[in-house]
């Protein structure tokens, strides 16, 4: 009986470390800005096709969660030898949006709030900014890291992403990842800086998915 229970126990605690795993294997750490990587070899850029590149955010409190995109205004992306080597975006933090609420006002007043000075603050920083410091290939995947400024902070983030090369075209898209909100003082309701928020606690973690798609440049 003894020996019974002590297999359903280890088989507990090894399904609890893969879900555990499962959830924080993207889970990024915000640190000092780094300098862009340089890379030598014949550079070939490629411009963002601003209609077709967007980022995907998911943002969660107790019970409830909330999905939306932003959009990219403007943004390159460099290969070197049809590798990713280095690139940079801008986003227009204007664009923020709701997409999982149908009612129109209440989306309204969720999309508002988020670009009020509780959270992004658009009014003061109209664009947040991206750019790849370094490429690192990995198995099947390159790990991206670059300069992620929301807020006028800048910190540096790192995350799984395919780069697919199509002619002269360039599809980049990011593995689901997260980042502390917090890092860069959007602070709102968290419950690192808040007591007793109960039900009104929002998360700090929000998800991102980024999907590029970009042209090479004319000659």
């Amino acid at each position: 009986m003894k020996n019974k229970f002590s297999k359903i126990t280890t088989l507990i605690l090894i399904v609890f470390a893969i879900v555990s795993c499962k959830k924080t294997i993207n889970k990024t750490e915000a640190t000092s800005a780094e300098e862009v990587t340089k890379v030598e070899g014949k550079a070939k850029k490629f411009q963002a096709d601003t209609e077709n590149s967007v980022i995907l955010w998911k943002g969660s409190k107790i019970g409830d969660s909330r999905l939306g995109t932003l959009h990219i205004s403007e943004g390159n992306l460099t290969l070197v030898n049809g590798k990713l080597t280095g690139g940079d975006f801008v986003i227009d933090m204007n664009t923020i949006k709701d997409t999982d609420i149908e009612d129109e006002k209440k989306n309204a007043q969720i999309t508002g709030h988020l670009k009020s000075s509780d959270f992004f603050d658009v009014a003061q920083f109209p664009t947040a900014t991206f750019t790849i410091t370094n490429v690192n290939e990995e198995i099947g995947m390159d790990m991206i890291k670059g300069n992620l400024t929301i807020k006028g902070i800048e910190k540096s983030i790192e995350f799984p992403a395919a780069t697919t090369v199509n002619g002269n075209e360039v599809l980049f898209k990011s593995e689901p990842f997260t980042i502390d909100r917090t890092a860069w003082n959007v602070k709102f309701n968290s419950g690192k800086f808040f007591d007793n928020l109960k039900d009104k606690l929002i998360k700090d973690e929000i998800e991102l998915t980024v999907e590029i798609k970009a042209k090479k440049e004319a000659l």
